[in-house]
């Protein structure tokens, strides 16, 4: 039987085998190089099922055979690897001052990474649409020369991306109530795969868990680092969106009554306090949002001189955010909380103090276990794990079909 939201429905033979196939191939994909044998004894498949299976997943050219090992117990087994080498995936992220596209294989090895500056700020998201569907073709037109498929395309969005993709609020960009997939869909003229989108944060959470140095740690928080704050959870091994996708708005916790005005309207939010904007209010208060990068560099410059104000203004916003991700942890407990986007550059001046506001306000010994690390995987941490949500798609089931 298999449960939808409509109760339990029956389960035909190609629900369990495409189930099956992704059984396997997520084994493989954990475990390789493994045998047939390796496969059923650990998933409880019995061995002529588990052969079919693998027979199915090399015609697909999602798995290959990778030659004889000697090193156990019996006769030399075919060891299997993950193939995927005529796919793509694709994440594209837009945000206040760049839009970026990644391409990945199915092993998650990267086949191109692109940033370009971009006024999402002060854009439309009709506007944002054009410049996206322009780079999506010209990814496509990339993978399609290298004679791979794409598998389908996830965009990264700093706001509220409702379950269905539709992106109800996006405070920094100025959006309400845009089916940007709808919309892409429409511009790329249906181009033959699955356009999604979703929160950029939870999208970062997932490039970590799968690709990043905590990829081991079932329950880690994400903090994007750009004129907004957001979170990505991951909880016992799962991203948790909520009940209608709006979780991790940590950017919103109020801080400080009387604090500096937010975006959202409201008064000393994390995000007015701590977020990179509020670094800017002080150091470059008429930047554009073009200028964002150019803006933090400077920052960074000015810190590594030793001036005595910028060095004042990184310890405030340190001492802030870790207000804030104590009440994360208080709240979630977390093995780890990683800072992305711009608090990577800045995080010699900001975690030191940051991790002694947060130890000394969090109510279990230790910190319950939790370390605030910092993000090795750059900016591109949300598009890397758009395309790792394509992945995910095909790890739950969704394969391409048989070519």
């Amino acid at each position: 039987m298999i449960t939808s939201h409509n109760g339990p429905q029956p389960a035909d033979f190609t629900d369990v085998r495409a189930t099956n196939l992704a059984v396997v191939l997520r084994f493989v994909r954990e475990n390789a190089p493994c045998s047939r044998a390796d496969i059923a004894a650990s998933t409880g498949l019995n061995k002529a099922t588990v052969s079919s299976l693998v027979a199915d997943l090399i015609d697909r050219r999602l798995l290959r055979e990778t030659g004889l090992t000697e090193h156990r117990v019996g006769r030399p087994a075919t060891m299997l690897v993950l193939d995927g080498s005529p796919y793509a995936a694709i994440g594209i992220e837009v945000n206040v001052d760049y839009i970026s596209a990644v391409a990945v294989d199915l092993k998650g090895e990267e086949l191109l990474n692109w940033r370009r500056s971009f006024p999402g700020g002060t854009s439309s998201a009709g506007q944002a649409v054009v410049a996206m569907a322009a780079l999506a073709r010209r990814v496509v037109s990339r993978m399609t020369k290298e004679a791979r498929q794409v598998l389908g395309l996830t965009v990264a969005v700093p706001g509220l991306v409702d379950v269905n993709g539709n992106v109800r609020v996006a405070p920094n960009l100025g959006w309400r109530d845009a089916d940007l997939a709808g919309d892409l869909t429409k511009a790329l003229r249906d181009p033959g795969f699955p356009v999604l989108v979703d929160n950029d944060a939870n999208l970062a959470a997932l490039a970590e868990h799968r690709f990043g140095p905590h990829r081991n740690a079932a329950n880690l928080v994400y903090v994007t680092g750009e004129v907004g704050v957001g979170a990505g959870i991951i909880m016992d091994g799962r991203l948790r969106r909520g009940g209608q996708g709006y979780s991790g708005e940590i950017g919103h916790i109020e801080l400080d009554p009387a604090g500096p005005t937010c975006r959202c309207g409201r008064r000393g939010c994390l995000e007015a306090v701590a977020g990179i904007g509020a670094i800017l209010a002080h150091t470059a208060p008429d930047a554009s949002p073009s200028e964002l990068e150019l803006e933090i560099d400077e920052v960074v410059r000015r810190a590594r001189n030793g001036e005595q104000d910028i060095l004042a203004l990184l310890e405030n916003v340190g001492r802030h955010l870790g207000r804030g991700m104590a009440a994360v942890a208080n709240m979630l407990n977390p093995e780890v909380v990683i800072l992305g986007g711009y608090y990577v550059p800045l995080a010699p001046w900001l975690v030191a103090c940051a991790e002694e506001e947060m130890y000394g306000r969090v109510l279990a010994p230790g910190g319950g276990g939790c370390r605030l690390e910092v993000s090795t995987l750059g900016y591109g941490a949300a598009a890397l794990g758009a395309a790792a949500r394509v992945l995910d798609s095909v790890d739950s089931g969704r394969l391409p079909a048989q070519r």
